[in-house]
């Protein structure tokens, strides 16, 4: 279930990301979509208070690694809220 934390991307990542997106899939195990957008800002808000910045392929990452073994029907439903926040996020 933990096959993310072999990812390429992860093996020269700073320490405190690593730290933050073990904590964002922790707090996700068993969770619904819906449950996923306070734990998604509260990552965000947390390294930003940190000073530090995710990049897209970063998110991307970690968005993969929240819908980790969710049925295909609550990764459609986290996609959607996913874009729903990223309109929010735009305005």
């Amino acid at each position: 279930m933990n096959e993310w934390m072999d990812h390429p991307m992860l093996k020269n990542m700073d320490p405190v990301k690593l730290e933050l997106i073990r904590s964002a899939a922790s707090k996700t195990k068993g969770k619904s979509g819906k449950a996923l957008a306070p734990v998604m800002m509260a990552l965000i808000t947390s390294a930003n208070k940190k000073g530090i910045r995710f990049t897209p392929d970063e998110m991307t990452m970690i968005i993969s690694i929240l819908k980790e073994g969710k049925s295909e029907e609550e990764q459609a439903r986290i996609d959607q809220m996913l874009k729903m926040m990223h309109g929010m996020l735009k305005k």
